[in-house]
C-alpha cells in the first residue's frame, strides 16, 4: 500500500512570473520566473518546511500549460537536490476534470520529480454530482495513477461541491489514495475524517489547508497543514506545529505561547483570505524580497488593491509574526 506524505507543514508555493517591468513581459501570458521559483523552494526547505505543494490553487495551475507545469516541478526538484535536499517531498496538484488529462498530468509530475498527486475534486457539475460519482471519479484516477493520490477539497474553486465524511471513508480504503487536503473552515468535517476509527490513519493523512486551524486540527489527529502564510513566514508556522504536536510535559508557558502564536498567525491569514494568491505574492515580495508583486497571469492582476496604502493597514499584524520569525532565525530554529 502506498504511503502518505510525512506529517508536518507544507507550503502551496506560488508560481512566479516575470514582472511587467521586464523587457520580455507578455500581457497575454507572463513568462515563468524560474530563478525565483528555484530560490523560493530552497529557502522554504532550509526553513524547516516539510514539503512543497506545487501547482495547486496558489500555484495558479489553471493558468499553465502542461509543458510549463513539468518545467516548474522539474526546476524546483533540481534546485532542491543541488542544495542537498535529496528526495524532498513534492506534491503536484491537478485541476483538470477530465480523468485522462489528470492521469497525463500525474505521469508528467512523476517524471518531473513529484512523489504524490493532489487532485482537485471535480465541481463543474456540482449540482448534479453525487457522492457515488465522486468516489467513482477518484477511484478511476487512483486505479491508474503512477503516483499516490490525495483528495483536494476546496469548495471555493470547485463550485461549492460537497464531499461527505463517508466519502472519505470509502476513498481511504483505496490502496493508492493516501490523504486529503481540506481547504474549508468546517472543523467538524476534519474531526470526522481524522478521528474516524474506520480509517487507517497511518496510510491516509488529513491535512488542513488553513493555517488558522493548525493548533485545533492537530488536537484531533490531523497530520499538519498545507498553508499559504508558511510561504513567507515558514519558521513561525513550523514552530507552531512543533508546539502543537507536543503532548507530554507541556508547561503553562508553552500552552500560552502556542495560543498566542496561533492568534498571530490567524491574524495574518486574514490577509491571505482577503486577497488570495495576489496577497500571498505581495507578502512573499515584501517580506522575503522574492518575486514581483505584479507577477501574475490574467485574469489575476498583481499587487493588492490600494498598494502601499493597503499594505500599511496590515503592517501591525504582519509585524507581529515577523518578530516571531526573527526570533526563530536568531535561535537557529
Amino acid at each position: 500500500m502506498a504511503q502518505p506524505p510525512p506529517a508536518g507543514v507544507y507550503v502551496p508555493v506560488p508560481t512566479f512570473f516575470v514582472s511587467k517591468k521586464t523587457t520580455n513581459y507578455d500581457p497575454v501570458a507572463a513568462p515563468l520566473d524560474l530563478e525565483t521559483q528555484a530560490a523560493h523552494s530552497v529557502y522554504l526547505a532550509k526553513s524547516g518546511i516539510r514539503g512543497l505543494v506545487i501547482l495547486g490553487s496558489t500555484g495558479e495551475a489553471v493558468h499553465l500549460s502542461n509543458k510549463e507545469r513539468f518545467l516548474v516541478i522539474s526546476v524546483a526538484r533540481k534546485a532542491l537536490e543541488q542544495a542537498g535536499f535529496k528526495d524532498y517531498p513534492i506534491i503536484a496538484g491537478t485541476a483538470s476534470q477530465n480523468i485522462e488529462e489528470v492521469l497525463e498530468q500525474l505521469q508528467s509530475a512523476k517524471e518531473a520529480g513529484s512523489q504524490w498527486g493532489l487532485c482537485l475534486v471535480p465541481g463543474y457539475f456540482a449540482g448534479a454530482s453525487t457522492q457515488e460519482g465522486i468516489i467513482s471519479w477518484f477511484t478511476a484516477v487512483a486505479d491508474k495513477s503512477p503516483l499516490p493520490v490525495m483528495v483536494y477539497h476546496y469548495p471555493g474553486v470547485s463550485n461549492n461541491v460537497k464531499v461527505l465524511p463517508s466519502t472519505y471513508t470509502a476513498l481511504a480504503a483505496h490502496p493508492n489514495i493516501v490523504g486529503c487536503k481540506l481547504s474549508h473552515g468546517d472543523i467538524s468535517i476534519h474531526a470526522q475524517i481524522a478521528c474516524n476509527p474506520a480509517i487507517s490513519h497511518s496510510s491516509f493523512a488529513t491535512f488542513t489547508g488553513l493555517g488558522q486551524q493548525l493548533l485545533p486540527v492537530i488536537s484531533i489527529g490531523c497530520a499538519g497543514t498545507i498553508d499559504g502564510t508558511a510561504g513567507f513566514f515558514p519558521k513561525s508556522v513550523v514552530h507552531l506545529y512543533n508546539l502543537s504536536i507536543k503532548t507530554s510535559g507541556v508547561t503553562k508557558e508553552e500552552v500560552r505561547e502556542r495560543q498566542l502564536l496561533q492568534y498571530k498567525l490567524s491574524c495574518v491569514e486574514m490577509l491571505v483570505e482577503r486577497f488570495g494568491i495576489v496577497g500571498i505574492k505581495e507578502a512573499v515580495s515584501r517580506v522575503l524580497g522574492m518575486g514581483d508583486r505584479d507577477g501574475t497571469r490574467l485574469p489575476l492582476q498583481g499587487g493588492i488593491p490600494g498598494g502601499d496604502a493597503e499594505w500599511k493597514n496590515w503592517e501591525e499584524v504582519v509585524g507581529a509574526l515577523e518578530a516571531v520569525e526573527k526570533v526563530q532565525v536568531l535561535h537557529g530554529l
